[in-house]
């Protein structure tokens, strides 16, 4: 009597095994072209993610890039501030 294991894998066995690698294979290849590609969600623009910004966040950029100089900061903020509590005291 023999006690090894059998006549191994069978035709089915080795066709189920050789599609799950090549799966598998493709999956990887998928995932790592979409991470690098151009296109990726990575290289978009906040605004182009559906994320805006604030009025605050606008000014704050725009005063640390140097596009407006302090007292118009100042200023600019000032008006901000009086809209909102004009809102929020209108409600």
């Amino acid at each position: 009597m023999m006690m090894g294991y059998g006549w191994g894998m069978g035709v089915g066995s080795w066709i189920a095994m050789a599609i799950f690698w090549i799966a598998l294979l493709v999956l990887i290849v998928w995932l790592v072209t979409r991470a690098f590609s151009p296109g990726s969600n990575q290289h978009k623009s906040l605004e182009d993610r559906g994320w805006q910004e604030s009025a605050d966040q606008v000014l704050e950029r725009r005063f640390a890039a140097g596009e407006i100089d302090e007292p118009a900061y100042h200023r600019m903020r000032e008006v901000l501030r009086s809209g909102r509590t004009q809102h929020t005291t209108e409600k």
